[in-house]
């Protein structure tokens, strides 16, 4: 395993960051979970701990409760990151707001079993509340000891830079981390845009049309921890790029609606042909891609069986020379 360090927090944190939102974990956060189901979503945080992943990754809408009984019956809080979420839309309102943030912060250390959380972002952003609520919130959070760092989950850039000079101007503690979708696949359409549970606003800062984004990131050295860097599945190795028909029949709806274009599929063949060069699989080319991008990256990845598991950990020593990046990303 690999680790990196982050302004504001005194662990080094794994450069895979274990997301908490997988069938296994879904199942036994039910209210009727059976103890196998339990047992089953322990071991699977026991053998992505024992392989060197620190950082775990949830969410109001899940893995809170699960990883809050772990790390109890493991006594192991104080070895993990904790990252979580808050003020995600409904189907009422955006809940971008100072008190949907306060109170979500509670509901979390409450689910979590702690006192503090060491990432604390924002899941969706809305342009209409001032960044500078939102920073004196956090900021009032951060003194209280309840969280170390905060970011934006879903946050362009520009509303980052906003949200830290005005913490600049004002002596504050600034954004200090983002999350928004980042891999080789770009992002044709936001992959929740129809979904009314999860609502939209999704911020990528994949493809060619957003290089001034990843330039900023590079220019700020903000870290950036990027979700559905696999794209959904589609570099899941469970179908070919021959196979388009496949594909609509393997991915989900968030990974048709985000993903599912000629492009993508071109770059799916060509993880293909470097994969069975280099003897390894596709996710692995696609994950080892992500590492080899100038940005403090984390990837944020949610394998279930110890071989996914392992495969991934294999991907941070694949080698990519540069003209090989490019390659793979059609330039």
């Amino acid at each position: 395993m690999k680790y990196m360090d982050i302004n504001g927090l005194k662990k080094p944190l794994s450069v895979l960051v274990y997301g908490t939102a997988t069938p296994i974990i879904f199942r036994a956060t039910k209210e009727n979970a059976s103890d196998n189901e339990k047992k089953e979503a322990y071991e699977l945080l026991d053998n992505v701990f024992a392989a060197g992943i620190n950082v775990f990754d949830c969410a109001a809408h899940y893995g809170e409760e699960v990883l809050g009984e772990w790390m109890e019956k493991r006594q192991n809080r104080d070895d993990c990151i904790v990252i979580t979420k808050c003020a995600h839309p409904n189907k009422w309102r955006s809940r971008v707001t100072s008190f949907d943030i306060l109170a979500d912060v509670h509901d979390s250390l409450k689910k979590l079993k702690t006192d503090y959380i060491d990432i604390y972002m924002l899941h969706r952003d809305n342009t209409e509340t001032p960044v500078e609520i939102i920073v004196d919130t956090l900021n009032q959070l951060y003194h209280e000891g309840k969280i170390k760092v905060f970011g934006g989950s879903n946050w362009t850039c520009q509303r980052i830079e906003a949200a830290n000079e005005y913490a600049l101007k004002h002596n504050l503690i600034p954004f200090r981390i983002s999350s928004p979708n980042f891999g080789l696949a770009e992002q044709i359409a936001d992959p929740w845009k129809d979904d009314a549970k999860w609502g939209n606003g999704c911020v990528t800062i994949s493809g060619p049309e957003n290089e001034p984004s990843r330039k900023w990131y590079v220019r700020h050295d903000m870290p950036v921890i990027a979700y559905s860097s696999l794209a959904h599945g589609f570099f899941s190795g469970a179908f070919q790029s021959r196979e388009p028909e496949k594909a609509l029949l393997v991915l989900d709806g968030p990974g048709i609606t985000g993903y599912f274009c000629d492009n993508n599929l071109e770059r799916l063949r060509r993880c293909e042909e470097l994969a069975e060069e280099k003897g390894c699989t596709v996710a692995q080319i696609a994950l080892a891609w992500l590492f080899r991008q100038p940005l403090k990256v984390f990837a944020l990845t949610s394998p279930t069986t110890q071989e996914q598991l392992m495969q991934s950990i294999e991907a941070l020593d694949i080698s990519l020379t540069p003209a090989e990046s490019k390659w793979l990303d059609l330039k």
